[in-house]
């Protein structure tokens, strides 16, 4: 036996090809196939791509319960109990995160599970005779996508990461690939799979039935915000190229919408678990199955305080989704975007602001809090932000306004340059950058973009400073002081990190 770690969650894979290497007595795993036996229809290809898919779910990589890895990581959400088993979890929106935390190495095996399955379907589609080659095009597309998703999480909260691109199959290969590659190469994969699928036979839109999977609006979105992101990283060589490959991809995916205009679709149908399937606004989401005991939301009972009914017909005894009173403070006199978003439990246990954002009170979700919502990861509203972003750093804050006010109007709030000169807007957002940054944060909260957006809008010492200008008695137990430069990135998990400390360096200030 080896007595040893296996790095990049990897372990996963040769569990599953376990047959292909032998035990000392020579006997393969009956329990175990092959993929040269398993991949050999298109069928065999589809469940993989599926499986892909249903690995997003998961709390631990990106589905709608991994709250815990970024919007508890910024300043909209948090916890303020720091004793017992909550004590990990703590750490996160305390800033005080320890190489050794079991959920951050569980999100890392989580994320690298799915470029795993994602490797696994790429590796192998050749060996496959397709009817129609479109066919095979697109389950590429597909996972290709998902690996782009989960390296774009990966390299934002890491830095430089393993990046692997075909099936490991044997120890040798997983050793050979325990390195952490510049960030820079990471980008350059992501970029090369998202063209990819921009150039597939995928449609522009999913609908029906295959709401949830991916499309070319989807790879066109999520790709205008890599470039968007790889202009705005501090050592960026080719930040004006990348941001004109940004407006062109966002705009792309813009134009792929197939309603007019965004105040047509009311914000609360965004969230109406009737509308998943039908909502134009949504680009791509995990879908969730209202009733199901294994495929079901429970994003609305989890969230819900202790008291209350607004979520879900599920009784809960604790505080729900706990919401820092810096995100309260930050929505403007009349947005309806708080009414919906949030709410203060008056329970004498609880006394806080809670997220309300989610909800499922059917029938059919009943008493166990068995939801429909489905997990959006992509929406226009999103995308019309982004492209305000991207024209405001490319000079032409003409277009930047427009896209902002398309969002502002749809719910009925001034729209910028009648707003900008009011003293208690301009007192909180004096620079369309800022305005651009808060509306961000009240359309998309808990949407889990708020993290990344403080990446992205600072450098790591204006966002130093930017959380050192908060009102600490807004955070709670939560030490707004252990904000530090060590927190541009996320310390590299310690069983990681000492299989190889040369190849698999710590990340600075976590030493």
């Amino acid at each position: 036996m080896i007595n040893r770690y296996i790095s990049i969650g990897c372990i996963a894979a040769l569990f599953l090809l376990g047959a292909c290497s032998k035990s000392f007595l020579e006997q393969s795993d009956p329990n175990a196939i092959p993929t040269a036996v398993y991949y050999k229809t298109e069928g065999d290809i589809a469940l993989a791509v599926n499986g892909a898919y249903q690995s997003l779910r998961s709390g631990d990589c990106i589905g709608e319960n991994s709250g815990l890895y970024t919007d508890e990581r910024s300043d909209d959400a948090g916890r303020n109990d720091n004793q017992s088993n909550a004590g990990e979890p703590f750490q996160f929106n305390d800033f005080s995160l320890l190489p050794s935390n079991t959920y951050l190495k569980q999100h890392w095996l989580a994320l690298y599970q799915t470029i795993t399955r994602c490797n696994q379907v790429l590796s192998n589609i050749d060996n496959v005779t397709f009817g129609n080659p479109d066919t095979k095009a697109s389950y590429a597309a597909e996972v290709k996508f998902i690996r782009a998703l989960i390296y774009f999480h990966l390299v934002r909260l890491w830095g430089d990461v393993p990046l692997v691109t075909k099936q490991l199959t044997t120890l040798e290969e997983v050793n050979a690939s325990t390195f952490r590659e510049k960030k820079e190469k990471v980008y350059e994969q992501i970029v090369a799979d998202l063209k990819d699928v921009a150039g597939s036979p995928l449609p522009n839109q999913q609908t029906g039935d295959n709401k949830g999977k991916v499309s070319k609006a989807a790879a066109n979105a999520l790709l205008g915000q890599v470039y968007l992101t790889m202009a705005t990283m501090p050592d960026a060589g080719n930040r004006t190229e990348n941001l004109s490959n940004a407006n062109t991809c966002l705009t792309a995916a813009w134009n792929m919408r197939t309603f007019s205009q965004l105040k047509d679709i009311p914000y609360t149908d965004v969230f109406d678990v009737n509308k998943k399937t039908t909502c134009p606004e949504l680009i791509f989401q995990i879908v969730n199955k209202q009733g199901d005991i294994s495929y079901s939301s429970s994003i609305a009972a989890n969230n819900q305080a202790k008291g209350e009914n607004i979520n879900s017909r599920k009784k809960t005894s604790g505080v729900g989704g706990n919401v820092t009173m810096d995100l309260v403070k930050e929505y403007e006199e009349g947005d309806p975007r708080k009414e919906f978003s949030i709410k203060f439990a008056n329970d004498p246990t609880v006394k806080d602001w809670f997220i309300t954002k989610y909800r499922d009170t059917s029938a059919l979700a009943g008493d166990n809090g068995y939801g429909g919502n489905d997990w959006i990861l992509i929406r226009y509203a999103d995308v019309a932000l982004m492209l305000a972003e991207v024209n405001m750093y490319l000079g032409n804050d003409a277009a930047a306004v427009s896209y902002l006010d398309m969002v502002r109007e749809r719910v009925g709030m001034p729209l910028y340059n009648a707003v900008k000169d009011d003293p208690a807007y301009n007192s909180k957002f004096p620079t369309l950058k800022l305005a651009i940054l808060h509306e961000r944060r009240v359309e998309l909260a808990f949407e889990h973009h708020r993290w990344f957006d403080l990446l992205r809008f600072f450098t790591i010492d204006e966002l130093v400073a930017y959380m050192h200008a908060k009102n600490q008695a807004d955070f709670g137990k939560a030490k707004l002081s252990n904000f530090g430069l060590k927190d541009l990135y996320y310390p590299i998990p310690f069983d990681e990190y000492k299989l190889n400390p040369e190849k698999m360096y710590q990340n600075p200030y976590y030493q």
